[in-house]
C-alpha cells in the first residue's frame, strides 16, 4: 500500500533507503493517531513530560535507586551530548545497545533517540555470532554496552566490517564507565534532533524460522501509537501506576510495557535485571506495583507465592503475553486476586499487542478483541474469510504494521494490505478471537521465540553429532521446550555425559535459553524421498525411528 512519507532529519539515510517498496507495505489505518511532522520520542517521554508538570514524579526504579522525570531528562541530555560530541553520532546512524533491564539501558535508548539515532536494543544472552548477524544486517558502527558484559561484543568487533566502536556504560547506575565519564560535565539541556514523524527510530530484531534475523522498522510515530492506543484504551494508564515485568527491553513487548507506556503517562517503571517470579513478587510488595507484564509461567509461580503469604493486592492489571495463557492459570488468578488476567497477542512486526482481553469482559481461553485502531480477520490460503468457529490464519491491519529492512520475507508477511502474523486463530459467534496454534515451526518457550533450525545448526557443530532435528515439545510449565532428536557419530555413546556435553555446547554457541532441555538419540531421522527432514514425525512413532 503506497504511503507518502513525511520529512526526514536523517543525514545517514540507510534506514529510509532500506524500507520495503511501498507496494509491499500493509495498509496503515492512522485515523485518530495524528502527530506533527516532526516528533522525537526521546523528548516526548522526558523533556516534554517535565514541561507538563511530571518532573518530580518517579520515572524509573532500579538497582536500588529512584529517578524522577527531571533526573532522567538531565541524565539523557548529558548522554546525548556525549554521543554527538565525543562519539560522532549523526541522525540516522544505527546504535546498538546491549544490556539487561536497568535504568541505564533506558537512559541510553532515550539519549540515542534524542540524538536522532536508530536504536537496536539487544539482550545480554546473545553470543558474538548472533550479535554479528544483527550488526551486519543493520550496518552498525557504534555499540553501547553495559560494562559488565562487554566480552561478546568485543569478540564481535574484532572481525566485524561495520562495528568500529564499543563504548561501555555503567549498568549499576554508579556512573563509572566510559560513556558516563564522557557525559559527566555535559550540559543538562540538549536540543534534540527534530526527527520526522516517519523517521525510523527503532529496529526490532526477530528470529525467523530459519534463524536468520529479520529487522522490523518502527517510526517515531509508531512508538507513540502503541501507548496512545493499547496502553491508553486497554490499560487506562495514569500517573499513579507502577509497572513491573520480565520481558527484556530488547523485545518490543518489553520496551513498550516497561518503558514507553509508563513514561508516556507520567507513571513509574521498576526494572529488574533478573526478573524471576520471586524478585517480581518482592518488587510488587515493596513498590505497590499496579501493572505487571510477564508470561503465564511466571504467573503460575506468583500464584504459588501467594499461597505462602505474598501480598500482590496492589496489582490492578496482570498482562499475559508471549505464550498461550492456560485456562487454569487465568481461573486461579481470578479466584485468588479477584481481578482478571489480560491475555493478548502482539508481534514484533506490529510493535506490540493488537488483540486483547478487556477488564470486565476477560475470559479464559480467549485472546479477546482488537485494540483501538486495528482490524482483524481469520482467512484461508486465498485471503478469504473462514466461517465462524473455523481455524484459519490471523490477518491484521491498523496504525502499525510490518516493514522489514531489506528482506524478501516482507512479501510473505504482508498480503493484500494485511499483516499475516503466522498465528492460527478462530473467531466465535460473539466476535471474540481465540488462539489455536503457531502456523510455523517456531518454538515458543517461556515467552522466548526459538527457531528450531538455529538450534540444529548449533548441535551440528558438535563433533558427536551426525544429524539432528529439533521440535517444540508441549510442556506444562513453559508452554513448549526445545526437544532434539540426534543421530550420533559412530562409536559415540548416547549417555548422560553426552547429553550434558551437547547441552553445554549449545549454551556456549547461541543464547543459553535456546538449549534443548530434552535430547533423544535415534538411529535415523525421518525424511522425505528428497532428503528433507520430516520434523512433524519426530516424537510420533519413536519405536519405528529406533529411539534408544
Amino acid at each position: 500500500m503506497s504511503e507518502t512519507l513525511g520529512p526526514s532529519a536523517h543525514i545517514d539515510t540507510f534506514s529510509r533507503d532500506n524500507l520495503p517498496a511501498s507496494d509491499l507495505w500493509p495498509e496503515f489505518l492512522l485515523d485518530g493517531f495524528d502527530y506533527p511532522d516532526h516528533i522525537n520520542v526521546g523528548c516526548e517521554l522526558t523533556d516534554d513530560m517535565v514541561e507538563k508538570g511530571f518532573g518530580d514524579n518517579t520515572a524509573l526504579i532500579g538497582n536500588g535507586r529512584r529517578r524522577t522525570y527531571k533526573e532522567l531528562t538531565d541524565w539523557t541530555n548529558r548522554l546525548a551530548h556525549a554521543l554527538v560530541e565525543d562519539y560522532g553520532v549523526e541522525p540516522g546512524n544505527r546504535v546498538m545497545i546491549r544490556s539487561a533491564n536497568n535504568p541505564a539501558m533506558v537512559a541510553c535508548w532515550l539519549a540515542a533517540t534524542k540524538a536522532g539515532a536508530v536504536v537496536v536494543n539487544t539482550m545480554p544472552m546473545l553470543r558474538a555470532g548472533e550479535l554479528g548477524k544483527i550488526i551486519d544486517k543493520a550496518e552498525i558502527k557504534l555499540a553501547l554496552c553495559d560494562s559488565r558484559i562487554m566480552d561478546e561484543l568485543v569478540i564481535c568487533a574484532k572481525d566485524s566490517q561495520y562495528l568500529q566502536q564499543v563504548i561501555s556504560f555503567d549498568g549499576t547506575a554508579n556512573h563509572d564507565a566510559e560513556l558516563d565519564r564522557a557525559a559527566l560535565n555535559k550540559d543538562v539541556r540538549f536540543s534534540a534532533v527534530e526527527t520526522g514523524r516517519d523517521d525510523v527510530a527503532l529496529l526490532g530484531f526477530t528470529s525467523g524460522t530459519t534463524g536468520e534475523p529479520k529487522a522490523t522498522m518502527h517510526f517515531h510515530r509508531d512508538l507513540l501509537i502503541i501507548a496512545d492506543g493499547y496502553a491508553k484504551e486497554v490499560l487506562n494508564v495514569t500517573a499513579d501506576d507502577v509497572f513491573v515485568g520480565s520481558p527484556p527491553l530488547a523485545f518490543t513487548f518489553g520496551l513498550g510495557g516497561l518503558a514507553i507506556f509508563p513514561l508516556r503517562f507520567g507513571a513509574a517503571a521498576t526494572l529488574l535485571e533478573a526478573a524471576t517470579p520471586s524478585s517480581m513478587v518482592e518488587i510488587i510488595e515493596t513498590y505497590k506495583a499496579t501493572i505487571c507484564f510477564t508470561a503465564p509461567t511466571a504467573y503460575r509461580a506468583m500464584l504459588a507465592a501467594m499461597d505462602e503469604g505474598a501480598d500482590l493486592s496492589s496489582l490492578r492489571i496482570a498482562v499475559s503475553a508471549g505464550e498461550t495463557l492456560p485456562a487454569p492459570v487465568f481461573d486461579d488468578w481470578k479466584e485468588k486476586t479477584g481481578k482478571p488476567m489480560l491475555d493478548g497477542i502482539g508481534a514484533t512486526e506490529l510493535l506490540h499487542i493488537f488483540i486483547s482481553n478487556r477488564l470486565g469482559s476477560a475470559e479464559a481461553s480467549a485472546t479477546g478483541t482488537t485494540v483501538e485502531g486495528y482490524l482483524a480477520r481469520v482467512v484461508d490460503e486465498d485471503m478469504n474469510d473462514v466461517a465462524t468457529g473455523e481455524i484459519g490464519k490471523l490477518a491484521i491491519k491498523g496504525p502499525t504494521g510490518c516493514r522489514y529492512l531489506a528482506d524478501d520475507r516482507q512479501k510473505t508477511y504482508v498480503r493484500d494490505g494485511w499483516n499475516l502474523t503466522g498465528d492460527s486463530f478462530f473467531v466465535d459467534d460473539r466476535g471474540i478471537f481465540h488462539f489455536a496454534a503457531r502456523s510455523d515451526d517456531m518454538i515458543i518457550s517461556s515467552g522466548y521465540n526459538i527457531a528450531g533450525p538455529e538450534v540444529e545448526a548449533a548441535l551440528l557443530a558438535h563433533p558427536h553429532v551426525a544429524e539432528c532435528g529439533v521440535i517444540g515439545k508441549t510442556d506444562e510449565a513453559r508452554g513448549q521446550i526445545v526437544e532434539a532428536y540426534i543421530v550420533l557419530n559412530e562409536g559415540i555413546a548416547g549417555d548422560a555425559d553426552c547429553v550434558k556435553s551437547l547441552q553445554d555446547h549449545v549454551k556456549a554457541t547461541i543464547a543459553p535459553y535456546k538449549y534443548p532441555r530434552s535430547i533423544k538419540f535415534i538411529d535415523a531421522l525421518p525424511k522425505t524421498q528428497t532428503g528433507k527432514i520430516q520434523r512433524f514425525r519426530l516424537g510420533e512413532d519413536q519405536t519405528a525411528m529406533g529411539l534408544h
